[in-house]
């Protein structure tokens, strides 16, 4: 068994040592593929025991979204906003784009670092890594911290001022200089 580490740029080879042994998927990491009709699965029925007494775990809180529509690390489509945005007055463009197009909001570490928007919305290295079908980078320049988060995209659309910026390495589609003022209805 292997897991990610360093921000998805290396495997760690683990074996659990001891029973039970628990694995787990990012969402939208793997596609769905046809049944193998060679492999099988044996189930296993297993009722543990809920005495209070044997029960070793307990509830210390619960903390919900503040607002967030989908998940972020769930959807497939994300609109993110990094510094171009030029302050939290302009992020509701992002989220209204991003509820036309039935996906979540995100953010750079930047956006979230200058109070502009909550950290929840955090992609990246230190925030979540996201792989959805369509990432679109606002006005995000693309620290290698942000790509980490989110290079696993399957498609990217990058809107940025400056045309040397990295998020276009990666971006299949590129916008360069388009700012930030309303348009004509």
């Amino acid at each position: 068994m292997s897991a990610s580490i360093y921000a998805g740029k290396a495997l760690a080879r683990v074996r659990p040592l001891s029973a039970p042994a628990m694995a787990t998927l990012r969402p939208n990491v793997f596609s769905v593929t046809d049944p193998d009709a060679i492999r099988a699965a044996t189930v296993e029925e297993f009722a543990p025991s809920l005495e209070p007494s044997k029960v070793r775990a307990r509830t210390v809180g619960t903390v919900s979204g503040a607002g967030q529509k989908i998940e972020l690390t769930e959807a497939s489509i994300i609109v993110s906003g990094g510094r171009g945005m030029k302050g939290p007055e302009n992020f509701p463009i992002l989220q209204e784009l991003a509820d036309a197009l039935g996906g979540a909001m995100g953010a750079s570490r930047a956006a979230v670092d200058a109070g502009w928007i909550d950290h929840q919305h955090q992609v990246g290295q230190t925030g979540k890594t996201v792989s959805p079908t369509l990432y679109i980078a606002c006005g995000i320049s693309g620290a290698v911290q942000h790509l980490a988060g989110m290079s696993s995209s399957k498609y990217v659309v990058a809107i940025n001022k400056d045309p040397e910026a990295p998020i276009f390495k990666i971006a299949d589609y590129g916008f360069v200089g388009i700012s930030l003022r309303s348009c004509p209805s």
